[in-house]
């Protein structure tokens, strides 16, 4: 069956009891790790469990194809339900995992970890038609999404934050969805050493928080915003050496594009530009205020306009065309750094007045 992105949630707290098979994948794969542990729990208690838990690779089936079969069909020394976990699953098991599905075995719940499967993989597509099998896509969460991942969190452990606290959390994470949890329980860790402080502040966060990943991704949305060609282009491939998913590099291309726009709508409002920036929450750190109030300089209501759109676009293009979501991402980044060429020529035939 394939999930709507709607159902998902409920389906991983809830799987479908004809689901005996579940592929997870995505490029985000701290989510792929925590949905599949979230499921397996709906099962087990102890995930460490080594009578009722078998855990594969998909090395272990190709050399072995018969072996799905058997350890789904085994029965648990302790009694209850198993579960069968295959890391790293890909098309290479799409003929033996078609073939349990037409002559299943047993009741073990069977959890494929994949990476960023297309739509025209062979197995999503084999998992997604079938009766008895389910595929969960897992991309980087959205401005929404994670808000809501570390509101639960922190109300979890007891914690609120500042407005600027949550405003530095949701602009600084969300590439992973296991780096961003790592980040929330680190935090957590913090504040629990003094038991008298109350809601999280901005100090907190930026005492604890770590900002690699965030300064990757705002080398890359500088360069495109400047219209810095080379600098987007090593950024870009840095960001491809670390991983980091092309869905969350749109993201926050996306909101520093708001950010923009909010900063030229206050503007023609009548504020400054350095006082419109620092308006902003969170705050511009000190190292980016320069190539933002140059930014400002380069961009109109309209332009920014056109490039949300654009950005949107490709963000889809990422999650349903099945082409390569680096080579759309990277295409849309170039589309904005034109952009901004083509404000700093606009800007010039004017005389510089902006």
């Amino acid at each position: 069956m394939k999930l709507r992105a709607g159902d998902i949630d409920r389906f991983v707290a809830n799987p479908d009891p004809a689901a005996q098979v579940i592929l997870i994948f995505g490029p985000d794969q701290g989510l792929v790790r925590e949905r599949a542990n979230r499921m397996a729990r709906t099962v087990l208690d102890d995930l460490s469990d080594p009578f009722r838990m078998t855990d594969l690779a998909d090395t272990d089936l190709r050399q072995d194809p018969a072996r799905l079969a058997d350890e789904a069909a085994a029965i648990s020394m302790m009694g209850g339900r198993r579960v069968v976990r295959v890391r790293h699953a890909g098309d290479a098991l799409t003929k033996t995992v078609k073939s349990f599905l037409e002559t299943p075995a047993g009741d073990a719940l069977i959890l494929l970890e994949g990476g960023d499967l297309t739509p025209r993989s062979s197995l999503r597509k084999a998992l997604e038609a079938a009766k008895n099998g389910a595929a969960l896509p897992c991309y980087a969460d959205d401005a929404r999404t994670l808000e809501r991942v570390i509101e639960e969190r922190l109300r979890q452990a007891g914690l609120r934050a500042d407005p600027d606290a949550f405003a530095y959390l949701t602009s600084h994470l969300g590439s992973d969805r296991g780096v961003t949890l790592q980040e929330l329980d680190k935090l957590i860790l913090y504040m629990q050493s003094d038991p008298d402080a109350g809601s999280i502040a901005l100090a907190d966060v930026t005492a604890c928080i770590g900002d690699t990943a965030a300064t990757r991704l705002d080398d890359i949305v500088d360069a495109a915003a400047i219209g810095d060609f080379g600098a987007l282009d090593v950024a870009l491939a840095k960001a491809s050496e670390a991983d980091t998913a092309p869905v969350a590099i749109l993201i926050a291309m996306t909101r520093h594009v708001q950010q923009l726009h909010l900063v030229l709508g206050r503007m023609e409002a009548g504020s400054d530009r350095e006082a419109a920036i620092k308006a902003l929450r969170p705050p511009v750190h000190f190292k980016r205020s320069a190539s933002m109030k140059r930014q400002c300089g380069l961009w109109d209501r309209k332009r920014l306009e056109r490039a949300l759109s654009l950005l949107g676009d490709a963000d889809r293009q990422c999650k349903t065309t099945g082409l390569p979501d680096r080579a759309i991402c990277a295409q849309a980044l170039m589309r904005v750094a034109q952009g901004a060429r083509s404000g700093a020529r606009s800007g010039a035939r004017s005389g510089g007045r902006r």
